[in-house]
């Protein structure tokens, strides 16, 4: 039997410190922060219920929103490749200083590297 990326870091714990980590940089970075409603506590709640989800734990976040629909969620949002990095930096300083098993840290850089080019939906800017 495989052991889940969610057994691996000991369960919802990890995801719920990770978004923390996340949502504390990004509560002070210029471009992203506007993006955001003012109170992040729902989209701190739903980010760590996502990839608990994900990740291989319980389903409370396709219970309680339904199909993830990322791209979809995220098309009211002018996402380019700058948003993008700026996103990225945030998570993955996230997960630097979560000292996870460097299997599970790899896996989490991939995956999040590839689902943030995908929320890309606004051409570059010339210049």
């Amino acid at each position: 039997m495989e052991t889940t990326v969610y057994d691996a870091v000991g369960g919802e714990a990890f995801f719920h410190e990770l978004v923390s980590r996340f949502y504390a940089r990004v509560e002070g970075d210029p471009l992203l922060r506007p993006m955001y409603p003012d109170d992040l506590s729902g989209s701190r709640a739903h980010t760590a219920a996502f990839l608990v989800q994900y990740w291989g734990g319980p389903t409370t976040y396709s219970d309680e929103r339904g199909h993830p629909r990322l791209r979809m969620r995220h098309a009211r949002f002018a996402i380019g490749r700058a948003e993008r990095d700026a996103w990225v930096e945030h998570m993955f300083a996230a997960i630097d200083a979560m000292d996870a098993d460097p299997a599970v840290d790899a896996a989490l850089r991939e995956y999040f590297d590839m689902a943030a080019t995908h929320m890309i939906n606004t051409p570059e800017r010339p210049g």
